[in-house]
């Protein structure tokens, strides 16, 4: 009788690896070339284990200290670069907001106060999703405030009138409560503030007070509203009626495809502009929003040159860049843009943090790209295919 043979589990997927780096590196000797990728393997397995204990450890040194402090609340200094979480309150509903009729705000700037403003607006979060012509339309609407140390900007409880930009200065972030009134942030010259009153009709929440000299940009309530507010809360919609389009991402839950919307972040690339780069590291994932992306691939020549090698084309609700953020390894091959091309783009923090869902559908599909890259690099370059992106 045949006796079946046991293939061990993880045979099949470390082959095809080997595999495909034989074919792209061409080595002259296999035998040193495997030696070296194995040895490289084992020291990056060993690398992810330690790091594997290292993260359990700190999570368990931080639920510790949850549970030890959960009486006091401390709260970091603001980071300008990050996104404030969902906030769940009055709903805003754009089609009926009677602040549409108001006439359009404008406040006259000289041109250096207008580069001054569009400097410090750059990183503001909640002016990313707005277009051209929305951003303008802001930018007039504000009006520069100098400040004076000891200067109050807001007070707790009061009615929200003006969303804040920093240009210079240190403000001190407090909040009173039960009559005891303690510091809880600062914003140390740069970031923004006073939105929340302004989105959700709510008293504001804390004061906040200039510790220094500085200046403020400010926005009136009913320009943020009616341009900021409105245009998140329309592109909102409209973002999550598209994904739910994407295979990916149709399967997660409607809270979940929520902070997936609030994170995503267009971005527009015109006719042959490079998106991803082959080899780099990789730091965001991307969704096409319309137009059409060309995927690359390099690969060494018999004369030893070097050759790009197109593999296949992204179109609408495709997505490319997940691979490289699940295995932790470089860019597998490089985009670009055919004509113009909208993406939606996720930084690899908000991938890591709101795909989890996903994660086993993204690692399911490894073997498969790699013996689809494998099978391409064998193949003869004129009729070279790839029936996914997503090894980018």
């Amino acid at each position: 009788m045949s006796r079946a043979i046991h293939i061990p589990e993880g045979l099949r997927e470390l082959l095809q690896g080997f595999t495909v780096e034989v074919i792209r590196n061409q080595p002259r000797d296999i035998c040193d070339f495997a030696l070296q990728y194995f040895a490289d393997l084992k020291r990056r397995k060993r690398e992810e284990k330690g790091q594997a204990l290292k993260s359990s450890y700190e999570a368990m040194m931080f639920a510790s200290d949850e549970e030890d402090n959960d009486e006091e609340f401390v709260a970091p200094v603001v980071n300008r670069l990050a996104r404030r979480p969902s906030v769940s309150a009055e709903t805003y509903d754009p089609d009926n907001d009677d602040e549409n009729r108001e006439p359009t705000v404008i406040h006259p700037k000289t041109d250096q106060q207008k580069q001054r403003l569009r400097e410090v607006c750059t990183d503001i979060v909640l002016f990313k999703n707005l277009e051209q012509e929305e951003l303008s339309k802001v930018l007039d609407a504000m009006f520069e405030r100098p400040v004076a140390v000891g200067d109050h900007i807001i007070e707790q409880h009061d009615d929200g009138d003006n969303f804040y930009v920093i240009e210079s200065g240190i403000f001190d972030v407090y909040v009173t409560d039960n009559g005891v009134t303690r510091l809880i942030a600062a914003f140390d010259n740069h970031g923004s503030f006073g939105e929340l009153a302004l989105m959700y009709n709510t008293p504001r929440a804390t004061t906040i007070i200039a510790r220094t000299l500085g200046t403020l940009w400010c926005l009136d309530r009913v320009t943020f509203r009616r341009i900021v507010v409105n245009s998140n809360a329309k592109k909102r919609k409209m973002y999550d009626a598209f994904i739910q389009t994407v295979p990916l991402l149709s399967s997660l839950e409607t809270y979940e495809r929520m902070k997936v919307v609030d994170v995503l972040c267009p971005q527009q690339y015109t006719d042959g502009q490079q998106i991803i780069a082959e080899g780099e590291s990789a730091d965001c994932f991307y969704i096409v929003e319309s137009g059409e992306v060309r995927i690359t691939v390099r690969r060494s020549t018999e004369e030893g040159e070097i050759e790009e090698v197109e593999l296949t084309t992204c179109t609408e609700g495709q997505y490319f860049g997940e691979l490289a953020l699940v295995t932790k390894k470089p860019r597998a091959a490089s985009a670009y843009a055919v004509g113009n091309v909208k993406c939606l783009v996720m930084d690899v923090t908000a991938f890591e943090r709101l795909l989890g869902p996903c994660m086993e559908i993204m690692k399911r599909n490894i073997s498969n790209y790699e013996m689809q890259m494998a099978n391409v690099l064998q193949s003869d370059s004129n009729s070279r295919t790839f029936s996914d992106v997503a090894t980018a």
